[in-house]
């Protein structure tokens, strides 16, 4: 059974930082792409950031290049999303999703396991 499970969320205020997590069980982590999406209250759900399985290529959603960066360790089965200069439109629950065949690494539906998301939210 496979299971994502984040970590990390809090509540910080605006120009802070946040280091999220995201450990994996029951997958050979590896193989899989793994990407951070966010869902802000009354919006759909977004691409954030996305990382290849050797961990040596990845893309960022435009609103977040240069502030947060996305890494990985596979001996660890994790994923981390290192979030800095934080903004309040940045308040969003953030899930982290496994993809085995990515088509496009932005696309929710090339996503098949997702965990159940954690808080984050940024105050003014």
């Amino acid at each position: 059974q496979v299971q994502l499970v984040e970590s990390g969320g809090g509540l910080v205020q605006a120009g802070g930082s946040l280091r999220l997590s995201c450990a994996a069980s029951g997958l050979s982590f590896s193989m899989y792409r793994m990407a951070w999406f966010r869902q802000a209250p009354g919006k759909e759900r977004e691409f954030v950031a996305t990382i290849t399985g050797s961990g040596g290529s990845t893309d960022y959603h435009d609103s977040v290049k240069g502030r947060f960066t996305i890494s990985r360790d596979n001996a660890k089965n994790t994923v981390y999303l290192q979030m800095t200069s934080l903004k309040p439109e940045d308040t969003a629950d953030y899930y982290c999703a496994a993809s085995f065949r990515t088509l496009l690494p932005t696309a929710e539906y090339d996503y098949v396991y997702w965990g159940q998301g954690t808080q984050v939210t940024v105050s003014s």
